[in-house]
């Protein structure tokens, strides 16, 4: 729904119409009930990101839905120069920065200067509607010009179809080809060169922003200091080879800047900045003109730019008028937004609102002339004031309430209501991430559950007997014959177990988590063992660790979430312990999880580990419940 937000369509969810903004509200109410659920706090502001070439309309409806899902907006940044800001952030280096973002739904060429912490954005054009929407839609066209449709297709197939093709394209940046199957059982392959050729038109256009942009803030490739690729779109290989051929460079590596998390990163870097925690500034520049429209003797309409296009801001400009006739009592004023060189109806130019303009008394055309100043916050924020050339009086004085923060629509807040409260759809039981021994459950009637049946509740392990020396813990299931719940190892958990704070230069230690699994595995052989640990493990553990960390990830020992993964290491966590009936072996709380999971507080679902003297022990512990979040 983002790049939609421009026009506010409807979009149907659920079998309901809704607005898009409506959707969008949705979106960032998941958004922030996630991150309570990660922080175990109340989120009540936020710094959130939109395209470079939003339109002051986007603009505010992307923050009217924020404010309908509790969210107070800090300020929007640009994604572009958010990258930009997780680029330098990372790498500590200044100079000027090109930010090629082409994600799912528009493609945004900005250029930045970085100095010593401070952001300026010199430049950015984009194009609103060019994606990876646009990228499957041609995808999709070459497999049905080689397989069309044989009958007519039911919704749940075209939703398969589509995510068959989103998934083939993406895995096409990584092989030579593709298999594509069709509702209709008819299985397709196309080529990695094949599909670079049919998309070569999309990428020629998503180049001409980078030209323009070059072009405005009259910089030659040659001095680019980096050109920093986002976006899922960017990642093409036709893609960044046509870039990079286009502007005679070498890319910035992935390693240095991912483009799937860049944007967030910068996003959280420049809230930190803004509360004082880090030393950056960061000034923005306005992607589209503000002005008025104006009418000739005749009658033809003109837009008039008070703030051009890429300035910085925060912006005031004032330029003069005239009415166009005598005997005037009032004006409308329109207030717009766009591009003045394009023609008044131009899609790129969008009427935000009309101000009435009030004069105290009837005059002619002499003394009707005012001075129309528009200020431009960085925040978005957007006042218009006309004042009398002739009796400084002030006969307009008002903000353009498209833009400005304030309550939440009744309207607005009812259509989230119903929304929310729509049923979502069902989705396929998680699949596991570590082999399993367990045979299918076993029914009632003493048949084994097919793929179709529902996913039955993890049978609760029993509870563990209080140990004090490394000999005791763990126990199993009582009765004869019980099967042996699992143990799910909360591994980097274990590795830091003792260890000074990464603040003070401490490492977690591979050898003693290598050590507490061994101790598990010795006194309990028949226990299938799950050894999980975050991502960012390798990178943590001293250099001569490190390639035992790697090897153990490449031959499965040891498995880590994938990337995006929500919650990191300790989601694998509960989320393997939840699909196997398993016992998680952790000093964690838990906390942001346990109301999603509550079976965590159950007796015997959790031990805890201790390393004293080389030896490891293990007690039975239950994690303190979560404490409610607070506002911040």
């Amino acid at each position: 729904c983002k790049r939609l937000l421009r026009e506010e369509p409807f979009v149907k969810l659920g079998g309901e119409r809704f607005a898009a903004t409506t959707a969008a509200a949705g979106v960032f109410h998941a958004i922030a009930g996630a991150a309570e659920e990660e922080a175990a706090t109340e989120i009540r502001e936020a710094v959130i990101t939109v395209p470079a070439n939003a339109t002051g309309a986007a603009r505010f409806r992307t923050r009217e839905a924020a404010r309908a899902a509790g969210l107070t907006v800090r300020t929007l940044l640009n994604e572009p120069t958010a990258a930009a800001i997780a680029y330098a952030h990372e790498m500590e280096v200044d100079g000027e920065f090109l930010v090629f973002d082409w994600g799912g739904g528009t493609m945004d060429a900005t250029l930045l200067l970085h100095d010593d912490g401070f952001f300026d954005e010199k430049a950015s054009r984009g194009v609103n509607r060019l994606g990876g929407l646009e990228i499957d839609a041609r995808l999709r066209r070459m497999v049905l010009d080689r397989a069309p449709a044989r009958g007519r297709w039911s919704d749940s197939e075209k939703r398969m179809f589509a995510l068959a093709i989103e998934r083939s394209k993406i895995m096409l940046s990584h092989q030579e080809s593709v298999r594509v199957l069709t509702p209709d059982g008819v299985v397709v392959e196309i080529g990695q060169d094949e599909f670079s050729e049919a998309i070569q038109d999309l990428i020629t256009r998503a180049l001409d922003p980078v030209e323009e942009c070059l072009e405005q803030a009259r910089i030659d490739p040659q001095d680019l200091t980096a050109v920093l690729m986002i976006g899922g779109s960017s990642q093409i290989p036709a893609v960044r080879a046509a870039v990079s051929e286009a502007l005679d460079c070498e890319l910035v590596d992935t390693s240095l800047c991912d483009p799937m998390t860049a944007v967030a990163e910068g996003a959280a870097i420049s809230a930190a900045a803004m509360d004082g925690e880090l030393k950056s500034i960061i000034r923005v520049v306005n992607t589209h003109a503000l002005g008025t429209i104006t009418k000739d003797r005749a009658g033809k309409r003109s837009f008039s730019a008070l703030i051009d296009r890429n300035q910085r801001l925060p912006q005031q400009r004032m330029k003069s008028y005239e009415p166009t006739k005598d005997n005037v009592s009032q004006l409308t004023v329109e207030v717009w937004e766009g591009d003045p060189d394009r023609d008044v109806d131009h899609l790129d130019n969008v009427k935000l609102t009309d101000l009435v303009l009030m004069y105290p008394r009837r005059c002619t055309v002499a003394d009707g002339v005012f001075d129309l100043e528009y200020t431009y916050s960085k925040e978005g924020l957007l006042t218009v004031r006309a004042t009398l050339q002739k009796t400084g009086e002030v006969v307009l004085d008002g903000e353009v309430k498209v833009f400005g923060d304030g309550n939440v629509l009744p309207e607005v807040k009812k259509e989230l209501d119903r929304l929310l409260a729509l049923t979502p759809a069902g989705r396929p039981a998680a699949t596991p991430t570590h082999p399993q021994k367990a045979t299918a459950p076993v029914q009632g009637n003493g048949q084994s559950q097919g793929s179709g049946a529902p996913r039955p509740t993890p049978p609760r392990a029993a509870p563990l007997p209080a140990a004090t020396s490394a000999g005791a813990g763990a126990g199993t299931h009582a009765g004869a014959g019980a099967t042996a719940s699992p143990l799910v190892i909360d591994g980097s958990n274990l590795a830091w177990n003792g260890r000074p704070p990464r603040a003070s230069g401490g490492k977690p230690s591979f050898a003693a988590l290598e050590a507490a699994v061994r101790s598990l595995r010795f006194k309990h052989p028949d226990r299938d063992i799950h050894v999980v640990v975050d991502a960012t493990l390798r990178h943590d553990v001293s250099p001569e660790e490190r390639p035992r960390v790697e090897k153990a990830i490449a031959d499965g020992t040891v498995v880590q979430p994938p990337a995006g993964t929500e919650g990191r290491g300790d989601a694998l966590v509960i989320s393997i312990a939840d699909e196997v009936g398993g016992v998680i072996v952790s000093n964690d709380n838990f906390a942001p999880f346990q109301k999603a999971n509550p079976w965590l507080r159950a007796p015997g679902r959790v031990i805890g580990a201790t390393h004293s003297q080389n030896v490891w022990a293990f007690t039975r512990r239950v994690p303190n419940p979560a404490v409610p979040g607070q506002r911040r």
